[in-house]
């Protein structure tokens, strides 16, 4: 006799495996969590990773994107991601070192903005600060940064004293003229100024100066997750060809750039002893194509850099 529930029974196990099959076969995608409550730095950064993922579900399959449940600094995050623990994606500033510890993905998420950088500033320091017209000018002047942040080490390569804090610290600490320049990169400075005028009314973006080192900022991956990295690569070359990765950068960044006056400035260009061999000089990458062109040839000039 015909039993449908033994049928039935038997066919549970099989969709059992299938309903497992596509849940297990989901890409997990762990980004940092910000040390900041008020931290809008990473939004783009964020769109950028989620359309790529979207942009390859044909090859790849469905996704999971959230960020990791303990908040964690620059340098803890790149600690997790080399134990291959808490995180499996980030976003940093590139070196030889971390191309060497991690898979870079070699595209510039902010087409090379965050080398450009502007300064907040105690406002009674404006006309001290209006003198700084070289590099050896600039070594006059004390410069704020980020416990774990790659700058510094820019820095103190061009001889600039720095002197280092925890992000929300730096704002209060240059308010309060415990260092001269705070600089930021272009598409960080005007909202975080917002965030923070109220409390901090001696904070000022200086107006007249622009620090320039390039500075491709990228998305690393684990070692041993290839298949990650090829993901986020192939959905941002998509993303570039289609154009909606220049939607995404102008999105989050024109008004940025449109405020900063950049041909109004008086441009000191660092060195960046860190800069990568396989630095890509593709111009659909960068905002100021020249600019980075001519610091890599620069810097390979004087044996930093060799292109391959």
């Amino acid at each position: 006799m015909f039993n449908p529930m033994l049928k039935i029974g038997r066919l549970l196990p099989l969709l059992a495996f299938f309903i497992c099959e596509m849940a297990c076969s989901q890409t997990e995608v762990i980004y940092p969590s910000s040390v900041s409550n008020i931290d809008s730095r990473h939004r783009d950064l964020i769109e950028l990773l989620t359309m790529s993922l979207e942009k390859t579900i044909p090859e790849y399959g469905e996704y999971t994107l959230t960020p990791s449940k303990l908040k964690m600094n620059e340098a803890r995050a790149l600690t997790e991601l080399q134990n291959n623990e808490l995180v499996n994606v980030v976003w940093s500033p590139t070196s030889e070192a971390m191309e060497t510890q991690f898979i870079p993905i070699r595209v510039p998420l902010r087409k090379g903005l965050l080398g450009l950088r502007i300064a907040l500033i105690n406002s009674k320091n404006k006309a001290a600060i209006d003198t700084i017209k070289t590099v050896a000018d600039l070594r006059k002047f004390s410069i704020g940064q980020g416990i774990g942040w790659g700058d510094v080490s820019v820095y103190q390569a061009n001889v600039i004293p720095v002197e280092t804090a925890n992000y929300d610290a730096l704002f209060s600490m240059t308010a309060h003229d415990r260092f001269y320049l705070f600089p930021r990169g272009i598409t960080e400075i005007f909202s975080e100024f917002e965030l923070r005028k109220a409390s901090f009314p001696e904070l000022e973006i200086e107006k007249n100066l622009m620090i320039y080192y390039p500075w491709p900022y990228y998305f690393f991956v684990n070692k041993n997750n290839k298949k990650l990295a090829d993901r986020i690569s192939l959905g941002l070359e998509r993303m570039i060809t289609d154009g909606s990765f220049n939607r995404i950068f102008m999105k989050y960044n024109g008004a940025a750039i449109r405020s900063a006056n950049l041909n109004k400035r008086r441009i000191i260009q660092l060195e960046n002893p860190q800069l990568p061999k396989k630095t890509p000089l593709d111009a659909r990458y960068w905002f100021f194509p020249s600019l980075i062109k001519s610091a890599v040839l620069n810097q390979s000039q004087h044996g930093n850099i060799h292109n391959e």
